[in-house]
């Protein structure tokens, strides 16, 4: 009978190293403490829709309607 595996597996979704984005040629790019000025988070308005942009404690960036 096989003995079980007990390493430790990466589930296959882990990414290995960071993926650096695809930015298009004439896309801007905004650090996103212009956008915040100081604050944790922000309000940003489109087709008349606020959204609000959140940084979190663990320095992650949450968008919501």
């Amino acid at each position: 009978m096989p003995q079980p595996d007990h390493r430790q597996k990466k589930p296959p979704f882990a990414r290995q190293r960071p993926i650096a984005p695809q930015v298009a040629e004439n896309c801007p790019v905004i650090p996103v403490e212009t956008v915040l000025n100081g604050m944790r988070e922000a309000v940003l308005v489109h087709n008349g829709e606020h959204y609000r942009l959140r940084l979190t404690s663990n320095d992650k960036l949450i968008l919501t309607k």
